[in-house]
């Protein structure tokens, strides 16, 4: 298996393993579990996260300056990219950031983003047009380095 897919796996596993931290039920006094570490706190370091995360290609979450600025890119193309839900609009654009570290044919780039980022008005994308925007302002605000 290839390095970055094995990276891409590995983190994948991390970014689940670290979801997975919700207590459903409480322990009654007769179950014999071990003692966990309480929702939280993980017993994944941060820097492996970070590491894990950045050998997959996906960068950093931005800083809130330029998550603004990247959101009012966003708006300012359609405001139904966003749709008001400013977290997944972020994570599409990370996810698109990790999906350019490979590809690097712009046409293909721009097919993939207008496959990620879509909405209930725009169910099959923005358009290539608008597509080729929403990749500018990832790669400016997100992921400059791809």
């Amino acid at each position: 298996m290839r390095t970055h897919h094995t990276a891409a796996l590995l983190a994948a596993g991390l970014f689940a393993l670290t979801g997975c931290s919700e207590v459903t039920s409480e322990p009654k006094a007769d179950d014999k579990v071990a003692a966990s570490p309480s929702a939280s706190q993980s017993s994944i370091a941060p820097e492996a996260l970070s590491s894990a995360a950045a050998a997959a290609g996906i960068p950093p979450s931005p800083a809130p300056e330029q998550r603004a600025i990247y959101l009012a890119a966003l708006n300012k193309i359609d405001p139904e990219i966003v749709n008001g839900k400013d977290d997944k609009a972020i994570s599409r654009g990370l996810s698109q950031c990790q999906s350019m570290k490979n590809e690097k044919d712009p046409t293909k780039r721009v097919e993939s983003t207008n496959r990620r980022f879509i909405s209930p008005n725009h169910p099959d994308g923005f358009g290539p047009t608008k597509a080729a925007f929403i990749l500018a302002a990832v790669q400016t605000n997100l992921c400059p380095t791809y």
